[in-house]
């Protein structure tokens, strides 16, 4: 029987250091649904978070031989969500700025979580459809990028302070502010509830 096993982040990585262009493109083709995603979410435009992403896979080759170990694909979605960051930058320079309110900064103080609400549960329903991408797109982009690490693509704590570049007590803090974001937004649509029954039917762990 043929061993079909795929080689390992770290051998690929090993050979595109050493100029071999198939090997890269074998991590391309690996992660590239997953850095659209996380691009599209965070940008929430099609074809700039398609630019956005070319230009995480450019930037990664080109810093490969920055690479020191450890988790390539922490890594990789680190350069994609500076690339986003980039982008919706530039696209910001164009929308009137809105003042910071006191729950957009990590500093502010924390409000108990609800015990019956479960926001992260809303990404396993898709009969919330547009009124969720609605709501992620309210978030601001460092919670929205948290969430959709650690709710949609299941990262841990680790993983997403790898990628994102901050202290794991602010991944905690951001996370804990995008799940409490989501869950308002969501409520001021009730009929949602009453269609799926998803937000209320299960606590936290």
């Amino acid at each position: 029987m043929t061993d079909t096993l795929e080689p390992p982040d770290e051998h690929l990585v090993s050979l595109s250091k050493d100029g071999n262009l198939a090997a890269f493109n074998s991590l391309v083709d690996r992660y590239q649904s997953l850095v659209f995603t996380v691009c599209y979410r965070l940008i929430g435009e099609r074809t700039a978070a398609e630019d956005a992403a070319q230009e995480a896979f450019l930037s990664a080759y080109r810093a490969l031989h920055q690479f020191k170990g450890g988790s390539f694909r922490s890594w990789l979605l680190r350069i994609a969500a500076n690339a986003a960051r980039d982008e919706l930058r530039r696209r910001m320079r164009r929308i009137p700025a809105r003042p910071l309110s006191a729950e957009d900064s990590d500093d502010s103080p924390l409000d108990p979580p609800d015990p019956a609400a479960d926001p992260a549960a809303a990404f396993d329903d898709r009969s919330l459809g547009p009124a969720l991408e609605a709501a992620l797109r309210s978030l601001p982009p460092d919670q929205r990028e948290v969430l959709l690490l650690a709710d949609v693509h299941g990262f841990q704590y680790e993983e997403i302070a790898a990628a994102t570049g901050v202290a794991m007590g602010t991944v905690k803090s951001r996370l804990f502010r995008a799940r409490e974001r989501l869950r308002r937004a969501l409520e001021r649509r009730p009929e949602l509830f009453t269609r799926s029954g998803r937000l209320h039917d299960r606590g936290e762990p």
